[in-house]
């Protein structure tokens, strides 16, 4: 009889504590959803920073000299106009500007449109070495050519419409990459001047180079030309990426990095490459 009743003060006694137990092996406790700070919404900002450009004239002068030579025996044959006598140029400046753009938002990613915009004015001038005295048998005839320009590039603004992923990390960071379509405005220059001598044999003779009107005949050519335009558009691509760090719930700080590919105008083909910090209010 003893024994029952002890059996029966120890199940009255133990139930909660199998009850705990059973709980943890089944995982009843709750976890709460998790919690992302918030960008979604418009946004706007200020931004300054340093921008590299870089541009190549290697094809600056091709079609210039192309049309000064068209009516030549020589151009058709050996294509003179197209060895490249101008090479590159490189600035650095300092610039500023600003942003606006829109996010939306899915938990921790975040997707968004912006507008961005930079005044930062560069002037490119290329580095030039004089292609001189190549000479080139057309026919019976030796044609001499030498080659000589210059070039230069203005770009004053820059922009990009650019779509952004980002994604939320812990506390108040979001790192972002973008790629968009981009725009500028800038001037250029471009003068080209060929000139040689054109000597034709007296028969029996050879042609010689050199020459004056004995013993050959003998001709002197030079062609100048030039092209340039002031304001032009500019369009290109961007890419690049950087972090927005939340400091309230309306004010952030941002750094980034975008290159910027234009496509070639006038056969000049600039790029720029930009860091940038800035500050921004969203709603």
């Amino acid at each position: 009889m003893r024994w029952v009743i002890c059996a029966v003060a120890m199940l009255a006694l133990t139930p909660s504590a199998f009850a705990q137990d059973f709980d943890a092996l089944r995982g009843s406790e709750t976890v709460g959803r998790a919690t992302y700070t918030k960008w979604s919404g418009f946004y706007f900002g200020g931004q300054m920073g340093y921008s590299g450009g870089s541009a190549s004239f290697s094809n600056a002068t091709s079609g210039l000299l192309a049309y000064s030579l068209r009516g030549l025996t020589l151009e058709a044959l050996d294509d003179p106009s197209a060895i490249p006598i101008l090479g590159n140029a490189n600035a650095n400046i300092a610039g500023f500007g600003g942003f606006v753009g829109y996010n939306t938002q899915w938990e921790d990613l975040v997707l968004g449109l912006e507008a961005n915009y930079t005044h930062s004015p560069f002037s490119l001038v290329a580095s030039n070495s004089t292609f001189v005295d190549r000479i080139y048998a057309v026919g019976s005839a030796l044609v001499s050519v030498t080659e000589q320009g210059t070039g230069s590039m203005e770009i004053t603004d820059y922009g990009s419409l650019r779509a952004r992923a980002g994604w939320v990390l812990g506390g108040n960071f979001m790192p972002y990459g973008f790629a968009g379509f981009a725009m500028g405005r800038g001037s250029y220059s471009v003068t080209s001047l060929v000139f040689g001598q054109q000597s034709s044999p007296p028969s029996p003779a050879t042609p010689s180079l050199p020459c004056t009107p004995s013993p050959g005949t003998c001709l002197d050519y030079s062609f100048a030309n030039a092209t340039s335009g002031n304001s032009v558009p500019l369009y290109g691509f961007s890419v690049g990426g950087g972090v927005d760090v939340q400091l309230t719930s309306n004010i952030f700080l941002r750094g980034e990095y975008e290159y910027i590919q234009f496509a070639p105008v006038a056969g000049i083909t600039a790029a720029i490459s930009s860091a940038r910090v800035g500050a921004g209010l969203k709603f």
